[in-house]
C-alpha cells in the first residue's frame, strides 16, 4: 500500500489506473454534500486533514479485497453476513473491555449462525470508525436554547453547550487515534487465540443455561458442543487447525465525514487503484444516498466493498442507478444493500426492489437492519426499540426473499457487549419503566449482549429452517 501525501495526490493520480477514468478524491467536492458539518475555521480543518493525509492507513487493500472475497460468497449463497456493533463509537466510552465485550459477543453470534446457516459467517464490525452519525434536524432546543445538533464525537460533542457542539476538525484526529488502538486490539483477539471456538462455545452454554429462555436454546448450544468434541476427536483441534483458533474480522463505518474519508484514501501500490483506508467497507446512510450526491459521488471512485442503506423510500430507478454508479462491471462482493424498512413496511416495500435487481441480473448482498426502522419515543420519552419488532423485520425479509427465490444474505445491528437497557423486550424483558436503569448511549438505542445472542439464536432456528427446506425441495424436483 502506498500512501500518498496531500500536494502529491494530484500529480500522483495521473500515473495510477482509477476505478473511474473522471474520478479523483476531491471531486465530491463539487457535489451537494448533505449531513456535513460547517466547521467554523477553516484553517484548523486544513491543517487536520493535513495531518491525517500523512498518517499511516489504518487498513490495507489486500485486506479490503479478502473481505470482497467474502462477500461475493455471500452474494452467491455460500456465506452470511454478520454486521454489527455500536450505533456511535464514543471517546468517553473507549476501553479495552468495551471492544473486547462487543467482539466477544459478535464471536457468540457468528458461532450460533454458522451452526443455523450451514456456511461460513462474514464477520464484519461497526467498530474502529463509527463516530459520525446523521440528525433529522441541524439543530436540537433545550427550553429557549438552541443550539447545532450533536453529529458524532469526530464532529462535535455530546454535552448541550455551545462549546461542546461546536464543529472542531481536531476531532477527526481523535478518532483517527482511537480507530488504530481500535484495530490494534481486534487483530490481537482476533488472531491470539481469544477468538478460539472452544471458548466462544464455551460462553454460549454459560449464556444458554443463564438464560430466561435457556430450554428454547438448549439443544442447539448442545448440538454445537458435541460437534466441536467430535472435531477434537478426529485430532480437529486449536494446536493443529488455525482456523480453530484464529478467524477473520473486519472494520466498517458509515462514510458520513467525507473530509475524514478523502484524508485516509489511499493510492494501492499493487493494483493502482485507489482505497478507502479507514475500514475495509464503508457505507452510505439512507439521508445521503443522493445519485448525483457527494456521497456517492466519493463512493463510487474507492475499491473497497461497498454499503448503501435501502429505506422505505428507495425506488427501483433509484436503486438501479446506484449499483450502476457503484459497481458498473457488476463486480461480486461490491455491493451490499442494508434493508432498513421497519417491521410495518418490509412486506410492502421490499420485495420491488428486490425483484428489479434480480430482473437486472446484478450481483449484491441482500442484509437486513431491523434496528433503525424500528425506533420509537417510549412515554418516558427515550427512544428505544422493541425485541418482537426487530425479530419481526428479520423474519418478513427472510420470507421476503424465500418468495422471490433470492439470498438473504446477511443482518445489520446494533447493538454492545454491555448489558445496556435501551431496547425494551426480550427474554430478559425490559421494560419501559426499567429503560433508565442503565441507558447509555449518545444516539439510538442498542441491543444488549443478552438480546443479541438470544437474537442469534432466533435467527439460527430461522436459518437452519429455511436450509432443511431448500434441501427438501431439490431432493423432491
Amino acid at each position: 500500500m502506498t500512501a500518498i501525501a496531500g500536494s502529491s495526490q494530484a500529480a500522483v493520480q495521473a500515473s495510477h489506473s482509477s476505478s473511474a477514468a473522471d474520478w479523483t478524491p476531491t471531486s465530491w467536492r463539487s457535489r451537494p454534500a448533505l449531513q456535513m458539518p460547517v466547521y467554523p475555521d477553516a484553517a484548523l480543518l486544513a491543517g487536520a486533514e493535513a495531518r491525517l493525509r500523512r498518517y499511516p492507513p489504518l487498513v490495507f487493500a489486500g485486506e479490503a479485497r479478502k473481505l470482497k472475497s467474502a462477500l461475493a460468497k455471500v452474494a452467491n449463497g455460500e456465506a452470511f453476513l454478520l454486521q454489527g456493533g455500536d450505533c456511535a463509537e464514543s471517546f468517553v466510552d473507549f476501553t479495552a473491555n468495551n471492544i473486547r465485550d462487543t467482539f466477544r459477543v459478535l464471536l457468540q453470534m457468528a458461532v450460533v449462525l454458522t451452526y443455523g446457516a450451514g456456511v461460513p459467517v462474514v464477520k464484519v464490525g461497526r467498530m474502529a470508525g463509527q463516530f459520525a452519525k446523521p440528525r433529522s434536524s441541524n439543530v436540537e432546543k433545550v427550553g429557549d436554547v438552541e443550539l447545532p445538533s450533536y453529529r458524532g464525537d469526530n464532529v462535535n460533542g455530546f454535552e448541550f453547550s455551545a462549546e461542546a457542539r461546536r464543529p472542531d476538525p481536531e476531532r477527526m484526529v481523535q478518532a483517527y487515534n482511537q480507530s488504530a488502538a481500535t484495530l490494534n486490539l481486534l487483530r490481537a483477539f482476533a488472531q491470539g487465540g481469544y477468538a478460539d471456538l472452544h471458548e466462544v462455545n464455551r460462553w454460549n452454554l454459560d449464556f444458554v443455561r443463564n438464560s430466561p429462555a435457556s430450554e428454547r436454546y438448549h439443544d442447539l448450544a448442545a448440538r454445537l458442543d458435541e460437534t466441536l468434541n467430535f472435531m477434537a476427536a478426529c485430532g480437529l483441534t486449536s494446536a493443529t487447525t488455525p482456523q480453530i483458533a484464529e478467524t477473520d474480522f473486519f472494520t466498517s463505518h458509515e462514510a458520513l465525514l467525507l473530509q475524514y474519508e478523502e484524508a485516509l484514501t489511499r493510492v494501492d501500490s499493487t493494483s493502482g487503484d485507489w482505497y478507502d483506508c479507514s475500514a475495509h467497507m464503508v457505507w452510505i446512510g439512507d439521508r445521503t444516498r443522493q445519485p448525483d450526491g457527494a456521497h456517492v459521488e466519493f463512493m463510487r471512485g474507492v475499491r473497497n466493498p461497498l454499503g448503501f442503506k435501502a429505506g422505505p423510500s428507495l425506488s427501483t430507478d433509484d436503486l438501479l442507478r446506484l449499483i450502476d454508479t457503484l459497481n458498473p462491471t457488476d463486480e461480486a462482493g461490491r455491493i451490499v444493500i442494508i434493508a432498513r424498512m421497519g417491521a410495518d413496511k418490509v412486506a410492502d416495500k421490499l420485495p420491488p426492489l428486490v425483484r428489479a435487481v434480480k430482473r437486472a441480473g446484478r450481483s449484491v448482498v441482500w442484509s437486513c437492519d431491523p434496528m433503525h426502522g424500528n425506533t420509537v419515543t417510549a412515554a418516558n420519552g427515550r427512544k428505544t426499540r422493541h425485541f418482537d419488532a426487530i425479530l419481526s423485520e428479520v423474519k418478513d425479509f427472510f420470507a421476503v426473499h424465500r418468495a422471490e427465490g433470492t439470498h438473504p444474505g446477511g443482518v445489520h445491528f446494533e447493538m454492545t457487549g454491555q448489558e445496556v437497557t435501551e431496547c425494551v423486550g426480550g427474554a430478559v424483558d425490559i421494560t419501559v419503566d426499567g429503560l433508565g436503569e442503565r441507558y447509555e448511549t449518545q444516539c439510538d438505542p442498542r441491543l444488549n449482549a443478552s438480546q443479541a445472542l438470544e437474537l442469534a439464536f432466533l435467527l439460527a432456528e430461522q436459518l437452519k429452517a429455511e436450509r432443511l427446506s431448500v434441501a427438501r425441495s431439490r431432493i423432491t424436483a
